[in-house]
């Protein structure tokens, strides 16, 4: 398989872990990273407590991935402290920034015109998702309020994003592309799948270490569906790289090399769309 762009995940919140919230973020990123050529080494849950997330932050970039995110903690309030946060592990003190806050003003002014809140005066407390660490940069959210934030350090583009997933949403998919089109490049990804109906999943092993061996290019992994008297088996095919012919090419030449195994080896086989 080709070299992919490593990335990790910090979600950040008390409720996470409380399991008030359930972290659908990770989830959602981790399969649009997937999707394009990347690849989530590491995702993590930590509180809102200063030196868990400057911690987490500063492991991290020991592990020098491409990319960095962290969700959650980005808003108005004492307890958003993620930014403070990175400031402290990257050694970046946060100050009042122009184009952030900007952003914050223009929003509120957008927000108070829509009748969403009262006033568009610009508070202490809106003002404080405005601080950003030195040498950072803004990203407009064209969702909510809170700019999302970007910043290189040691070899890694760190981006915080907000924890509403709407806005976390939003902000991916409009504002930070170019960062991302830029870190990610034409990076494609495809995945296929099987059922093979199967009474023990340990008589695929041998035919599915043959099918990895003449294809090392492509991930293969099994794994049971449910249980009972025939035992469905998910036999997922994946590959990624920078040419789409190229990978769909390798994924198919794998695809048909398993099918034919396991049919020769006497198992029912199913497609599935997944």
């Amino acid at each position: 398989m080709a070299d992919q762009t490593k990335v990790e995940i910090i979600a950040v919140g008390n409720e996470l872990l409380l399991g008030d919230v359930l972290d659908t973020n990770t989830n959602w990123l981790c399969k649009r990273i997937t999707g394009v050529g990347g690849l989530v080494t590491r995702a993590v849950l930590v509180r809102d407590e200063h030196d868990a997330i400057v911690a987490e932050i500063r492991s991290a970039l020991d592990r020098k991935p491409q990319l960095i995110l962290t969700t959650g903690g980005l808003g108005p309030t004492s307890d958003d402290i993620t930014l403070q946060a990175v400031a402290q592990a990257t050694g970046c003190p946060v100050s009042l920034h122009p184009e952030a806050l900007a952003l914050v003003k223009e929003r509120y002014r957008e927000l108070a015109k829509k009748g969403y809140v009262g006033d568009s005066d610009l508070t202490e407390a809106r003002k404080k998702m405005a601080y950003l660490p030195r040498g950072a940069k803004a990203v407009a959210n064209p969702v909510g309020s809170a700019p999302a934030v970007i910043l290189e350090i040691a070899g890694s583009t760190l981006v915080s994003l907000p924890g509403v997933p709407e806005e976390m949403k939003g902000i991916y998919e409009e504002t930070l592309q170019p960062t991302l089109k830029k870190i990610f490049g034409d990076s494609f990804y495809e995945e296929r799948a099987v059922i093979a109906h199967c009474g023990d999943e340990s008589m695929l092993a041998p035919i599915l270490a043959q099918v990895v061996e003449a294809h090392p290019e492509v991930y293969i992994k099994s794994r049971a569906r449910r249980y009972g008297p025939e035992v469905e088996i998910l036999i997922t095919l994946s590959s990624a790289g920078d040419g789409r012919q190229e990978v769909q090419g390798g994924i198919d030449r794998a695809l048909e090399d398993l099918i034919a195994a396991l049919a020769g080896a006497g198992f029912d086989i199913n497609r599935t769309d997944r």
